[in-house]
């Protein structure tokens, strides 16, 4: 049996093949460019931030400080109590007080993660090579999604045991 297909079949078919094949070049340059940054300049000083759990973060992603770019992650390793050590790459000139805290933030909820700096009020500033005394872990969407669960699982065991005592 022969199957012949319309011309118009035919033009839709490889227009599809096409778009699928385009998506996935686009989507294969995003994941592999967005990991490849490694920028170690004059321009640059370095510190080093550690984290109990950095989930979603990777080398590469940026420091902002106020909602502006100010650096980015260019190195990670685990030191000898399995913490994360980040090495955060700063824009020279850029003085950043040495009771800063660093914290692993979201864009969203399902978003990219980044290194926020909040900056404290100290007269002392960072060198290169120090590190932030105060950091705050990542959040993960599905152990706060659980804590919500559990308190309202709580509230709602002590409704009924007030309800039980009312009755009595």
């Amino acid at each position: 049996m022969n199957s012949q297909y319309t011309k118009e079949e035919s033009r839709a078919f490889y227009f599809g093949v096409l778009t699928v094949l385009v998506f996935g070049v686009i989507f294969s340059f995003m994941a592999f460019s967005r990991h490849k940054y490694k920028h170690i300049d004059d321009e640059f000083y370095h510190l080093n931030a550690t984290f109990g759990r950095t989930d979603g973060l990777v080398v590469g992603d940026k420091v902002r400080m106020a909602g502006i770019d100010v650096g980015r992650v260019v190195g990670a390793t685990l030191d000898e109590h399995f913490n994360a050590v980040l090495k955060l790459e700063i824009i020279d000139g850029l003085q950043i007080p040495d009771d800063s805290s660093a914290a692993i933030v979201s864009n969203s909820i399902m978003g990219s993660k980044y290194i926020e700096i909040e900056p404290g009020g100290s007269e002392d500033y960072l060198k290169d090579g120090d590190q932030f005394n105060y950091t705050q872990d990542a959040m993960v969407l599905q152990e706060l999604l659980e804590r919500i669960v559990a308190i309202g699982k709580a509230k709602k065991k002590n409704h009924s045991v007030k309800e039980r005592e009312n009755d009595e």
